[in-house]
């Protein structure tokens, strides 16, 4: 019997340990719960910083700003001399139209008898049949 017992014996040779319960298991007392860990309060300061970081942020904000409302500047500026550019043109181009459309009518009606006969009395001439007078000191 002392072979049996000495053959259970642990390989290390030291006492037997309890087993634990596991989670899941319902023997012994109810697991505890582990409580948080303390948050560690940051170290005190030694000394009365001398850079104002608050300050020092929003100043490279407001400058960082200011880059990129520069970096839009140029495009506006293009944009607005395109669009009066491109006001001015659609005007002219009104205007060209309108002298077109003159002209075109003027073409059309060149052979008009009507036209014809109010340019020769623009220009002082009378029909063969008329009598032409001349009235002075109107």
């Amino acid at each position: 019997m002392a072979a049996r017992a000495q053959a259970r014996k642990r390989p290390s040779g030291g006492p037997r340990r309890q087993s634990t319960p596991t989670r899941g298991s319902t023997r012994g007392k109810p697991a505890a719960r582990r409580k948080p860990a303390a948050r560690r309060k940051p170290a005190a300061r030694r000394g009365a910083s001398r850079i104002k970081w608050d300050r020092v942020g929003r100043v490279a904000l407001t400058l960082v700003l200011f880059a990129v409302l520069y970096s839009y500047l140029n495009p506006v500026i293009d944009f607005v001399k395109t669009y009066t550019a491109t006001t001015a043109a659609r005007v002219r181009l009104h205007d060209v139209q309108h002298e077109n459309t003159r002209l075109h009518w003027r073409i059309q009606h060149a052979d008009d008898p009507i036209v014809l006969n109010a340019k020769a009395r623009a220009q002082g001439m009378v029909a063969p049949e008329e009598t032409p007078l001349v009235v002075r000191g109107l």
